[in-house]
């Protein structure tokens, strides 16, 4: 079971509609199940599950208070991509794809779409795959606690060329990352500090230019 105190705090901070607010519950329960036979967060989070990953999902809603297509890279536990297809649910032709290679995550997240009737589909399959298989543009491109940030750019790059922006969720190494990117990538991006605290940001990214072909090989 959930902390209610750490709900409650996370819901305060990023206040919901109660229909998504049972969208998220139904979410969290299913998470605490199977994350007893299938390592979805680290477990030293649990107790925080509620301000540490799913506030810290929503507040990529703020960034993008106009945007109706998401694609979300690595989707994992589900964190954002679920918690975005949650608040998704509530806006008309609003909807989220969730790119997973893992089998055992990807069945998660399918049913995690199931109970909680989120606006989205998985795709279980690799992200330069789905990447390069895309053609509709998106509005919003999503990550967390998926890769260096020079790699993220190199997974973004088609579709914040073909018009998207990206949201990266990202920790307190960030100007590390953003060091090592310019050595692959030209970018135009903004930092906003993580509104659930700590050391955290979200890496906003509205352009991305390849610097050298060469280097940038293993981002993709």
């Amino acid at each position: 079971m959930s902390d209610p105190a750490d709900k409650a705090a996370a819901l305060a901070l990023m206040p919901v509609s109660r229909e998504t607010q049972a969208r998220l519950e139904a979410y969290v329960d299913l998470l605490l199940q199977w994350q007893a036979v299938t390592n979805l967060v680290a477990p030293s989070t649990l107790p925080t599950l509620w301000t540490r990953h799913i506030a810290d999902s929503l507040q990529l809603l703020d960034l993008a208070p106009n945007a109706k297509t998401f694609a979300d890279l690595g989707s994992g536990g589900g964190f954002p991509g679920i918690v975005l297809a949650c608040v998704l649910a509530d806006r008309p032709g609003a909807r989220i794809d969730l790119v997973e290679r893992n089998a055992k995550k990807a069945a998660f997240l399918r049913e995690a779409l199931r109970i909680t009737g989120g606006a989205g589909e998985v795709h279980h399959r690799d992200i330069v795959d789905y990447v390069d298989s895309r053609t509709a543009p998106v509005d919003c491109v999503t990550a967390r606690a998926l890769a260096p940030l020079h790699q993220l750019l190199g997974f973004a790059e088609p579709l914040v060329r073909n018009g998207a922006k990206a949201l990266f969720l990202k920790g307190q190494d960030v100007e590390s990352e953003l060091t090592e990117a310019t050595k692959y990538w030209t970018i135009k991006s903004a930092l906003h500090p993580s509104r659930t605290g700590g050391d955290g940001c979200v890496v906003e990214v509205t352009g991305i230019v390849r610097r050298n072909i060469a280097a940038t090989g293993g981002a993709r």
